[in-house]
């Protein structure tokens, strides 16, 4: 947790020649401009300018001119760049010339919901479970759809090929800042996971983004493809991104599970959008595991959301995200919706007990997630529940 001052002795006194200002248009694409060590100063006194009009979905090019103030918290030496003139990198406020922020802009997006949750006495961590595929290159270096292996749900060596590759992302994740917890082959082939602590959901959500950014360079280091694609294989598993929110008052120690649990059940058709936002995620949902009613129980996998057996903070986990939604706007609209669920007091249904991956045990009472892209947009739409909290400007770029 650098501060400016920390930040340039440290530029000064490590040999680094490059800083990397990173930020996110809205699908969550991140982009950088890199700058010398000599402009660092000026680049937190001033901003640094870019051209928004060439970012897809931001400006017009008649008010094109956007400013990147790096967060000099988030500040990370890039560990396989060149250790004689060192390269980091530092996350970005975007701002307007005037300084004030962008509000498409989703870090600051995700800061407001936290803000408003802080103001309300409420602390909340938020932690993910990615998954992604290992997919080999042609002989020109393009991606094909063969898997890395042929391996099973935590299988070993050598069924296993990708123990080395996640050994390294691992190592690579801690000199980064990120505290890895487990990692292991997933149930497709070629497919894996890599968990890591939870933490605040700024904190949390900046971390999601580099990690994927981490599994791209090291697979591409090896000679292979990392997919992060909802669907990459038919009628193979897909690839969720598990999201558990901690949510306590601040002061107390109180525990939020239930309020939480029903604030996002009530939303959870109205954000699908923004947590499953290709076509191709709703190939994944209700397919080899991945959910499609609108359900909730403790320790079962089958139901959208479940609450885990644990021995110490108590978590609420939602299973139907994947991996190519952008973090900080599924972060932002979690929050609000647990939020609605603490102050309204909301009512929690029914907990389903029953195994929903078995077909006997689906009633057609049971409500379901959104089953195409176009029937979530629909559902985004009906109410301003996330056109309020996103603004109208940035919602209809991501609808359209």
């Amino acid at each position: 947790m650098y501060t400016e001052s920390e930040v340039l002795d440290f530029v000064n006194e490590e040999d680094v020649k490059f800083i990397r200002l990173a930020f996110f248009s809205p699908d969550g694409k991140q982009k950088n401009i890199s700058i010398m060590a000599s402009e660092l100063e000026n680049a937190f006194r001033k901003g640094v300018n870019f051209d928004a009009s060439s970012i897809k979905d931001f400006q017009s090019a008649d008010k094109s001119d956007l400013y990147l103030h790096p967060d000099p918290s988030t500040l990370s030496v890039i560990p396989w760049r060149p250790t004689n003139g060192k390269v980091v990198r530092m996350f970005c406020d975007i701002k307007y010339p005037d300084g004030t922020p962008y509000e498409k802009d989703c870090r600051y997006l995700l800061k407001t919901a936290v803000k408003k949750a802080e103001s309300l006495g409420i602390k909340i961590k938020i932690g993910c479970e990615i998954e992604f595929y290992l997919f080999k290159l042609d002989e020109e270096g393009n991606a094909t759809k063969i898997p890395f292996d042929n391996a099973g749900y935590m299988d070993i060596a050598p069924e296993d090929k990708g123990e080395n590759i996640r050994r390294d992302i691992c190592f690579t994740l801690e000199q980064m800042g990120i505290r890895p917890e487990a990692s292991h082959h997933e149930e497709g082939p070629g497919q894996n996971e890599i968990d890591f602590y939870y933490d605040t959901p700024l904190s949390s959500a900046d971390n999601t983004a580099t990690f994927k950014w981490i599994v791209r360079t090291k697979a591409q280091a090896n000679g292979l493809y990392a997919d992060f694609t909802a669907k990459p294989l038919e009628n193979k598993s897909g690839n969720g991104m598990h999201i558990s929110l901690y949510v306590k008052d601040s002061k107390t120690g109180r525990d939020y599970t239930k309020e939480t649990l029903a604030g996002v059940l009530k939303h959870i058709e109205e954000i699908s959008l923004f947590l499953n936002p290709t076509e191709n995620s709703y190939q994944r949902l209700g397919e080899c595991k991945a959910p499609k009613y609108i359900t909730w129980a403790k320790e079962n996998r089958s139901t959208l959301i479940r609450i885990p057996a644990e021995n110490e903070e108590q978590r609420v986990e939602l299973r139907s995200p994947d991996p190519e939604a952008n973090p900080y706007i599924a972060f932002t609209l979690l929050i609000h919706a647990a939020l609605d669920g603490i102050q309204n007091n909301l009512e929690l249904p029914e907990s389903t007990e029953k195994n929903l991956f078995e077909e006997e045990n689906c009633s057609a009472n049971l409500k379901k997630l959104p089953d195409t892209i176009e029937e979530a947009k629909s559902k985004a739409s009906e109410t301003d529940f996330v056109k309020n909290i996103l603004g109208e400007s940035f919602f209809s770029t991501f609808v359209k």
